[in-house]
This record gives structure tokens, sequence and C-alpha cells, in this order.
């Protein structure tokens, strides 16, 4: 599937002929990635070529005349769709070729030099590990290093991620982004600009039942025991007040297998829950709590009149969603490190056979697409375990893994359009049932 990959705005920029070149500045997720010339792109392009072939995507011409401001608008769309384009092969998202260019982008645009550095590692109960890295490690790499000091096995890596966390105010917790595997933790962190933020080790997989491949490694059931527990106290997950009792006397215990067993029947157990936002329904401005996973958008929505409703949408009746900037950008030559995020996210729901479009107003919109993409995943590995004719290939944190699938049912799903600025991203058809790659 596309990533989440944007150029919102290009600067002109004097080089030391006396001419000016264009430097574009990438964002990943909604912060920004990394700064880059044409000319550099373009060699990468045709390095990928040598490895890869014609399978990439189409890249922009070079002119040898001054561009009219069209064509230069022109050319600043072209880049940011080929960006989203070459992240669709899982295959190419584990080369070299791949990675060491990106690795090199995020360190020229934050002036960082390869060097030994320590990391703190936030872990689900608060606790920090140190990790002894490289500036210029991978989030792939430093989730290598950290799983070899805690014991987790390997092959469970796919199964955890990094992400990008704020400790806000009484302690409550905000999951910003996940760390693509090619981006370095030490440059985002340092890059984020964000008050009492921090990279945080957690589950990564929205379907609970998962939970049962990872029982025979101890490290990995101290993990998730560690989340579970996390998530009951910051009030993501919401078990009643019996199962609570029997959670506490299990946790008093410390019956790790028997506490995980009975969190499987807890209510938005595994779930990922966003900051309060606003959503459209059934009125525009209206306050609510969303709450991802298990195939499932659940939303507690307070109502004009301060009532609350719960309404929940079924993934496998979402057709597509998009993500839209609203907002306007900073000034890009100060030290802003994010878009001035103002976004949305809508999605496309069947119901009694009609069509209608839910939008949330959230500045986690990318996030909750990430989400979003992940149970999409998680389903279609379901149904190539279902069906073994079938193949796909999904990639996952650590190794790939190749699974069955019809080509010609691959769907891509979904979409950044532009409001006030041009900013796109992937587009997603939403369809569970069957997925195919489409363009913008």
């Amino acid at each position: 599937m596309k990533m989440h990959f944007c150029i919102p705005v290009s600067q002109q920029r004097p080089d030391a002929l006396g001419g000016r070149y264009t430097l574009y500045s990438v964002y990943l997720d909604g912060f920004l990635f990394g700064r880059v010339r044409y000319s550099q792109l373009r060699r990468w392009n045709g390095q990928l070529r040598r490895v890869f072939g014609n399978c990439l995507p189409p890249f922009p011409p070079k002119y040898y005349l001054a561009m009219t401001t069209s064509m230069a608008e022109e050319r600043r769309d072209q880049l940011e769709q080929y960006l989203q384009n070459v992240t669709v092969d899982p295959n190419m998202l584990k080369s070299d070729v791949f990675v060491d260019f990106l690795k090199l982008v995020q360190l020229d645009t934050f002036s960082i030099t390869t060097q030994r550095a320590s990391l703190d590692l936030f872990l689900p109960d608060g606790r920090s590990i140190q990790a002894e890295i490289l500036t210029s490690d991978t989030a792939e790499r430093v989730l290598e290093v950290v799983s070899h000091k805690i014991g987790l096995c390997r092959e469970l890596l796919g199964y955890f991620g990094l992400f990008l966390i704020r400790i806000c105010q009484e302690g409550k917790l905000s999951v910003m982004k996940k760390l693509a595997d090619f981006e370095l933790p030490y440059a985002s962190l340092r890059s984020s600009q964000v008050e009492n933020c921090k990279v945080g080790l957690r589950k990564w997989y929205m379907d609970p039942s998962l939970d049962l491949m990872l029982m025979d490694c101890r490290a990995a059931v101290n993990l998730i025991y560690m989340q579970a527990i996390q998530d009951i106290e910051k009030e993501w997950a919401k078990p009643t007040q019996v199962q609570r009792q029997t959670l506490e006397a299990l946790q008093k215990e410390d019956n790790q297998t028997k506490f995980l067993e009975l969190t499987q029947e807890v209510r938005h157990y595994g779930y990922v829950q966003l900051d309060p936002c606003t959503c459209d329904y059934p009125e525009p401005g209206c306050r609510a709590v969303i709450s991802v996973g298990k195939n499932e958008i659940s939303c507690c929505i307070t109502l004009p009149d301060n009532r609350t409703e719960d309404v929940v949408f079924q993934m496998d009746r979402v057709k597509c969603w998009q993500v839209t900037f609203l907002g306007t950008l900073l000034d890009m030559d100060g030290p802003q490190r994010t878009l001035n995020q103002n976004l949305e996210l809508r999605f496309q729901y069947s119901e009694d056979s009609c069509w209608f479009w839910f939008v949330i107003y959230t500045k986690q919109a990318f996030l909750l697409s990430s989400c979003l993409k992940q149970m999409i995943s998680e389903k279609m590995v379901k149904q190539a375990a279902e069906n073994p004719e079938m193949q796909i290939e999904v990639p996952k944190q650590g190794k790939s893994k190749k699974y069955h699938i019809q080509q010609s049912q691959s769907k891509d799903y979904s979409s950044f359009l532009p409001r006030k600025c041009k900013i796109k991203t992937a587009e997603v058809d939403c369809d569970l049932g069957t997925l195919k790659e489409e363009g913008l």
C-alpha cells in the first residue's frame, strides 16, 4: 500500500554558481521527513531502475530550459506521486538502494552526523530502556537492538513497532505516528519539535486475537501485558466492573496468561484511541472520541444536547477513505518540523444500501489511516490463510512475509486530497473482499 508522502511546498535557493535550484520539503505522515533536490531524486530513480528495471513508476522529465510556474507546480505534483507510488512494492522498501538514500536525506536535512548515541525507548509501563545505537540506524535496526536487549524473539518483530508518543497533561498518552522501517528514530525525535515527545515500543496489530501468536515468548508476553494494563489505566480499554475486579486480582497474582485471556473479552481491548476530536455527525462540530481496532471504527460522539451516542462502523462496509489537509503552512524558512496540522479523514460507508461520508477532524488523521490500512492487511492475511490459492505480499516490521491472493484482487483504498494546499497521498478504495492497487 502507498505511504503518506507529500510535498506541500518547494523553495528556491541560490547555488554556488550564482544560479538557483528548487528544494522540495518532503513530509511523511504530516511530519517533515527531509528536504531534497530534483537532481538527487533523479539520480536515485536511476539507481532504483538499475536494480528493479521498468517496474518503477514514471519519473518527472528533466527540463533544460527555465520552467514556468505551472511547469514547476506540475513537477512538484509528479514528484509527490512518484514517492507515493514507489513505496507500493515491499521488496523495494527493503532494498539497500531505497533505504540508504532516504537515510542520507534525513541526516543531511537535520545536519546529523553518524555517531554512537544512546536512545531512550519508552515502554508501555512508563519505564524507559536505553539502547546504544548509531544516529543513522533505521527504526527497523533500532527495533532489532531493543528486541535483543529485552529478549524478544526475532521472528516476532513484525508484531511490534516504534512510535512517536507524547506524554500530555495528567499523564495522558497521545500516539503521534508509527515510524516507518526506513525512518531514523534519532532524527525523527530530534526534528519533531513536540514537547514531551518520546520514541515508544508498542505492539502493532489491530486484531487482539493475534496475542495468541506471542504467548510462547516471555518478553513478548511481558510487553503486551504491560500495554494491556496501560490501556486499561488510560481508559482506552473499558472493562466492566466485574471484569475490572477480576483483572486486578490477576494482576496482583502476576498471572499474565489469565489476565491476557480475560482482556480478550474487554471492550476496546487492543484498540488505538485518538485524542478528542470533532466530527460532522449528526451535525458539524460534534465532539468525538475515536477508537479503532478489531475490524471496526468506534465513535463516542457528544451530541449538541451533551448526551453521548456510540456509533460503530464495520470495516467490511467501508468502501474508501481520504485524508485532506485543511490548514496553512507556517514559515518554511524557520525551524518548522510539522505542517500546521488541520486535517480531516473522511470515509465512505454503506448503510441500508446507501453510501454516505463520515468526516473526522483530527491531527491524528494519518495515524488513523495507518490503523485502517493495518486492519486491511490483517484481513488479507486471514483471507490468504483460508484460501491458499491467493497470493499477496504484506510488509511486516522485520522480514517481509509472502501470502497468496489473486493479483487482480489487489486494491489500494486511501487517499490524501488537497483543500487549501495541494497535498496528495495514496488513494485507497476499501473493499475488504477485493483489494486492488489504483493510481491517484
